[in-house]
């Protein structure tokens, strides 16, 4: 291992140890304002923050197995499978909740102002590590921690909903618009729950042909780039 590649490892080691210090706080904030409002919002978004902790767990310790010169490319992948499932019990806990909450079976959910700040700060956290951490990526080649950085990207539309559904109920009390807020997050808690499958299902030929990016080419990181500069 070159000292180059050693302290990008070590770079990545930092932003994701950032990420799940950030996602540990964001876990017991949301979960704590969610329960004392009864807002679904809040504890799905608290509950995706113990997921993101899980999955940047997973990167760490495998950044760190490949510092020991240890290969664990098979529990990567049966953690990245139980990542899986625990974003599709998500959407389905956060539908059954959300649907109760409109019915009328459960409380109203109350106005939050410290789950409105959560989300907000959230997002600024979240945003910032993206970019950190994909030009990472792109410099170590590593779709691993590409993926965590696109699940950083990707809580960010997870708090904008949260924050329009937090808002409305504080400025209009419109409690509604808390569990409404939480149903608009299940295709994405199902989406992301799919990407996860379908990493194990990627061959392993057509990943090497390709390389991290970020840049405009490839709406910086979003998708897989196709300029020549980036095929291999």
């Amino acid at each position: 291992m070159t000292l180059q590649s050693d302290v990008l490892r070590r770079t990545a080691l930092v932003l994701v140890s950032v990420g799940l210090a950030w996602n540990l706080v964001e876990a017991v904030v949301a979960l704590w304002a969610g329960s004392s409002v009864g807002s679904v919002a809040l504890i799905a978004f608290g509950l995706d923050s113990i997921i993101e902790l899980f999955a940047g767990g997973v990167l760490l310790w495998q950044f760190k197995r490949e510092r020991a010169g240890v290969e664990g490319e098979a529990a990567e992948r049966r953690a990245r499978s139980l990542i899986a499932l625990t974003f599709f019990l998500l959407a389905a806990y956060v539908g059954l909740h959300s649907v109760a909450s409109l019915v009328g079976w459960l409380p109203e959910p109350q106005p939050s102002l410290i789950g409105v700040a959560i989300a907000a700060a959230s997002a600024v956290v979240m945003s910032v590590l993206y970019v950190f951490k994909m030009r990472v990526a792109t410099r170590m080649q590593s779709w691993s921690l590409r993926a965590e950085a696109v699940e950083s990207l990707f809580c960010d539309l997870q708090d904008m909903a949260i924050l329009v559904g937090l808002g409305l109920n504080a400025l209009f009390s419109w409690w509604w618009a808390d569990p409404v807020a939480a149903l608009i997050l299940i295709p994405l808690f199902i989406k992301e729950g799919m990407e996860n499958l379908e990493d194990e299902e990627d061959d392993e030929d057509e990943v090497e042909a390709r390389r991290v990016c970020f840049g405009t080419h490839c709406v910086f990181g979003l998708t897989t780039c196709r300029a020549a500069c980036c095929l291999g």
